[in-house]
């Protein structure tokens, strides 16, 4: 009997906690933010920051701030500073500025009170704290805009000017704000709004050449020798860059498909455990779609699912569907339509999102149309629709 085989070699490294040495696409908003930081190595009570970070889901928002933070907390370290970067998640504590703020505290002093205090109060100490321990924090609040949306423009205020409360002393807390976009910047009053704008960073969204990177980043990380191959990396950015460039959603596919191949104990990731796993996300085609379909779209569709199934591959030309929509067709005693109508099936298909395609013109002359199958797992497409044809 074989024993268990595994495609990953360690995969934590595909955990949505985890926070890779390595930012690919990212390196140069880690330099602006160590600039903007870079006074905390040298003068560290003369000067607090504030900065902005936005950008959409899956942007390497908090990965990039926790990535900085543990280097500038070394950097700190290094030139005899005490520095602590703390992370707070807003939204797992409802928006509330004093469970936040207490959250902070208990970094330091665990045992503190959870009832009693006033977020007032609860700020107050955690500056004496700072004071007595003589440390110096930078503070990210994630999912900034939870804690405008329930507090408003008071405790922003109260964050941003907490230094007011301590004249002649040393400046001890700097924010970093990280939310999807500014909007919710814009319901704060003009006080608070002004000390929050002045440095903003903003994360554009990946491309498929940047989620490509990022995958092969963590397939190295994360997998074995071979058991990823660059059609699956392809396949899984392709999707993930519909996705908005989510490379979040990138890195769960990249790992969802593993557990697939695992389960199903294969040697490699295929194009069909990323179908699989892709399917376990997004809903896929329901069985009244592919029903309205006509005869010889689906006789197309089913060419199509047979090249994915047999061939393990992610992408296919017109050309090899052409010669599988041929062999369907004399299967089922059907004479096959013209190669202009298999480009009108593929358009529309496309349209539905059953099928994508993309230019390539890698190793040939010319541009070449590859098709790709993004969400339906190759073998129940080919059940579905041959249940369909014979009924």
């Amino acid at each position: 009997m074989r024993s268990y085989q595994s495609v990953f070699k360690d995969e934590t490294k595909l955990d949505i906690n985890y926070v890779p040495y390595r930012l690919p696409h990212r390196e140069t908003e880690k330099r602006l933010l160590m600039e903007f930081f870079k006074f905390i190595l040298r003068f560290p009570d003369r000067m607090t920051q504030r900065v902005i970070v936005t950008g959409d889901v899956g942007t390497g928002k908090t990965a990039l701030s926790q990535r900085f933070g543990a280097e500038i907390t070394l950097k700190a370290k290094n030139a005899g500073h005490k520095l602590r970067y703390v992370h707070v998640n807003c939204r797992e504590y409802r928006g509330r500025f004093s469970l936040i703020i207490h959250n902070v505290v208990s970094i330091f002093h665990p045992n503190f009170p959870k009832r009693g205090y006033t977020a007032e109060e609860i700020l107050e100490a955690l500056l004496k704290i700072l004071e007595e321990e003589n440390v110096y924090i930078i503070l990210a609040l994630d999912e900034f805009g939870s804690l405008i949306e329930q507090e408003g423009s008071e405790a922003v205020y109260k964050l941003t000017r907490i230094q007011e409360m301590r004249l002649n002393k040393p400046q001890r807390v700097s924010l970093i704000c990280i939310l999807r976009d500014l909007k919710p910047i814009g319901q704060l009053d003009s006080s608070s709004k002004s000390t929050l704008q002045q440095n903003i960073i903003n994360l554009e969204n990946y491309s498929k050449k940047q989620l490509a990177d990022i995958l092969s980043d963590r397939v190295n990380l994360a997998c074995k020798p071979l058991t990823v191959s660059e059609d699956v990396v392809s396949l899984i950015a392709e999707l993930a860059f519909s996705e908005n460039g989510n490379a979040r959603f990138a890195i769960e596919l990249l790992w969802r498909a593993g557990k697939y191949a695992d389960a199903e104990d294969r040697d490699e990731v295929t194009p069909e455990c990323v179908r699989q796993a892709v399917s376990s996300i997004i809903p896929t085609i329901r069985k009244n779609e592919l029903s309205s379909l006509k005869t010889h779209e689906k006789l197309f569709l089913l060419g199509v699912a047979r090249i994915f199934k047999e061939r393990q591959k992610a992408y296919t030309t017109l050309n090899e569907i052409e010669k599988a929509y041929a062999v369907v067709c004399e299967e089922f005693n059907e004479q096959p339509h013209s190669h202009t109508q298999l480009w009108k099936y593929l358009r529309f298909m496309s349209a539905l999102g059953i099928l994508k395609t993309e230019v390539s013109t890698l190793g040939k002359r010319g541009r070449s149309t590859l098709v790709y199958l993004p969400t339906v797992p190759a073998r129940e497409l080919e059940k579905e629709l041959s249940e369909a044809l014979k009924n």
